[in-house]
């Protein structure tokens, strides 16, 4: 069991995925320049790191990864969406994202936004026509696709993108901070963890057990994102570090001081390795994934 060669199976799948499914809509769609937005961006050389999740527990649930492939790859579309708004003069204004320029600064501001928009909406259509060609499965389908778009709505990640903005250049307390960062940012990792099982059907234990794992390494990431924009310099990350000094936010690290953040960190991921005990070995890629949250380098 070797975790980066599963890894990197998995994110080459969603990679090969994907660049078929944005190749196919260069040919129908007649805005090339919007599709090409939308395709520079998602083909950009993210990590893959939510969808590789979700295929990871699929396959510990013992579903066929050609099953949840398209809700992996909504997934994703919905993440890179986020990026592409997220780097905005309007939000947080950076001029690149994973070493490249980021979508405004190749497309302008008005494409980027409409890029971004066109792949939420791209991902919404990929999820219900999965859904319409599940058969008996298309109730649970449903469902698992509920679970994604909640992930990223006014429940989820855009509020916790509110609570951020709101939050500039103010000292806000730990529970606020939390609250943030679990919508922010761990929502769409839970959706990750939990859409296999929704489908699947899993029981309420399996459930419970994933999501306190997946809301652990939510709070991992984050807290080591943190601590990233203060260690990391811009090359190794892939974006300007010192980000969030600079726009006054509060962060883990700013609360509770880098060594306090190193320590929640470590603590975190030791309870999502706890969570997934009950799995066994069957658990061997999240357990490896809580490890590599935790110690990754961009």
């Amino acid at each position: 069991m070797n975790f980066t060669k599963e890894f990197t199976a998995l994110a080459s799948i969603t990679e090969s995925y994907l660049e078929g499914y944005f190749n196919q809509l260069l040919k129908e769609v007649p805005e090339k320049k919007l599709v090409e937005s939308m395709q520079y961006s998602i083909m950009a050389g993210g990590k893959r790191i939510r969808p590789v999740l979700m295929l990871a527990c699929a396959k510990m649930l013992e579903v066929p990864i050609e099953e949840i492939m398209p809700m992996a790859a909504a997934l994703e579309m919905i993440h890179t969406y986020s990026l592409i708004h997220d780097d905005l003069p309007a939000m947080d204004d950076d001029n690149y994202r994973r070493g490249k320029p980021t979508n405004h600064m190749v497309f302008g501001e008005a494409m980027a936004v409409l890029a971004g928009d066109a792949l939420l909406n791209e991902a919404c259509e990929l999820l219900l026509k999965n859904a319409l060609k599940a058969g008996k499965q298309m109730e649970s389908t449903l469902e698992a696709a509920a679970i994604v778009l909640n992930a990223a709505g006014k429940d989820g990640m855009i509020a916790g993108q509110i609570i951020d903005m709101e939050s500039e250049g103010n000292a806000i307390e730990a529970e606020t901070l939390k609250t943030m960062h679990r919508k922010k940012t761990g929502a769409l990792l839970k959706a990750s963890i939990l859409t296999p099982a929704v489908y699947v059907r899993a029981d309420s234990s399996t459930r419970k057990a994933l999501t306190e794992y997946a809301e652990c390494i939510g709070v991992a990431f984050q807290i080591k994102d943190d601590i990233l924009d203060v260690e990391s310099c811009g090359t190794e990350l892939g974006k300007p570090t010192g980000s969030d000094a600079k726009n006054h936010k509060t962060t883990y690290v700013t609360l509770f001081g880098l060594d306090k953040a190193r320590q929640m960190l470590a603590e975190i991921t030791e309870k999502a390795l706890n969570a997934v005990k009950p799995f066994g070995d069957k658990a061997w890629f999240l357990k490896e994934a809580a490890c590599y949250i935790a110690s990754r380098k961009n």
